[in-house]
């Protein structure tokens, strides 16, 4: 009945005022994989770099954001200076990233890096489809300070699940099918630069800089907005406790103009060795957020995140979860 269809109209424009400001994920654990923030780190390590990433927030509300990607970015062209392969294995009773390896830290020689990003998220019947080619270049601009400049380029795509639609009415003007930008390809485009030393590193990126149409009714309407650009910075510096534990304090501020979704995180990282991980996150206004991570032979690390909201959210949800799963290909230098 009318009754039911005007409920669904405003359920979906309400659902869509709130989801179009954050349609570029949440992610809690960014510190260990910034490249998913910033095309600018495409190919900084001495490996290709290939991370799996599930966020399941707000567990129990209903319609609760899921968040997924998939990163994968490697060096062309870097030469590390290590020739001996053995030196940068683990030595028993050594920290192999203790501070004798950050005292013989140089400054990257110039050289490319390739990537591949996909994303996607989904919130109430609103599903956001994201797929990036990513490019960066590296130079050396002091004997231990490197710059790097990025760019992501691709397509995105939103839709709506209808079979999630409570409402499902073919009358719903919203449902309807006609004058949609739903399911249509739309490009995008990221730029990053990165900051980085043996010490500290600093960024700023823009994510999502071509606004698109989010229009999803029929003529006679006018629900949508445009999806919003992101800009992100970040900061950070590490510290050693001894040589077996490091701390990585680390800052990041996000601002999407027009939105109330802006934010500031304050990040603790500690490591042992180069073994497990520990940290913890402060969001303000939003609540905290603890993790944990463990590295296996070089080659496999899984990283593991709760977060906990201080806002009236934390009355219909039992926190957010964040599991993301590294592979590390071709480290021949024991990284």
């Amino acid at each position: 009945n009318m009754k039911k269809i005007v409920l669904a109209s405003a359920s979906l424009l309400c659902l869509c005022i709130g989801v179009k400001a954050q349609n570029y994920p949440h992610y809690t654990q960014y510190i260990i994989n910034n490249y998913v923030l910033n095309p600018a780190l495409t190919g900084i390590e001495n490996y290709t770099d290939v991370k799996v990433s599930h966020r399941h927030q707000w567990v129990g509300f209903n319609g609760n954001p899921r968040a997924t990607y998939i990163t994968l970015h490697s060096p062309i062209g870097k030469k590390d200076y290590r020739t001996d392969n053995i030196t940068s294995f683990r030595v028993p009773g050594e920290n192999p990233r203790g501070r004798s390896y950050w005292e013989q830290y140089t400054a990257a020689d110039p050289h490319h890096g390739v990537g591949l990003t996909l994303q996607n998220m989904k919130a109430g019947f609103f599903n956001f489809s994201k797929a990036k080619a990513t490019y960066a270049y590296h130079l050396g601009i002091a004997p231990k300070v490197s710059l790097s400049a990025g760019v992501a380029a691709g397509i995105s795509m939103v839709n709506i699940d209808k079979e999630a639609v409570k409402f499902n009415n073919p009358a719903d003007p919203t449902l309807g099918n006609s004058s949609s930008e739903l399911n249509k390809l739309k490009p995008e485009l990221d730029l990053g630069v990165w900051l980085y030393s043996d010490r500290y590193y600093v960024g700023v990126s823009a994510m999502q800089l071509l606004p698109q149409k989010f229009k999803f009714s029929d003529n006679s309407g006018n629900y949508g907005d445009r999806l919003k650009p992101h800009f992100f910075a970040s900061a950070g510096y590490r510290m050693f406790l001894n040589d077996d534990i490091s701390l990585l304090p680390s800052v990041m501020a996000k601002y999407v103009p027009n939105t109330p979704t802006s934010q500031f995180d304050v990040n603790v990282k500690a490591q042992y060795q180069d073994l497990l991980w520990l940290g913890t996150s402060y969001r303000f206004k939003y609540g905290y957020a603890a993790m944990a991570g463990l590295n296996v032979s070089n080659t496999f690390n899984i990283g593991y995140s709760y977060d906990y909201s201080t806002t009236r959210l934390n009355n219909f949800s039992r926190g957010t979860h964040e599991v993301v799963l590294g592979f590390i290909i071709g480290n021949k230098y024991g990284d």
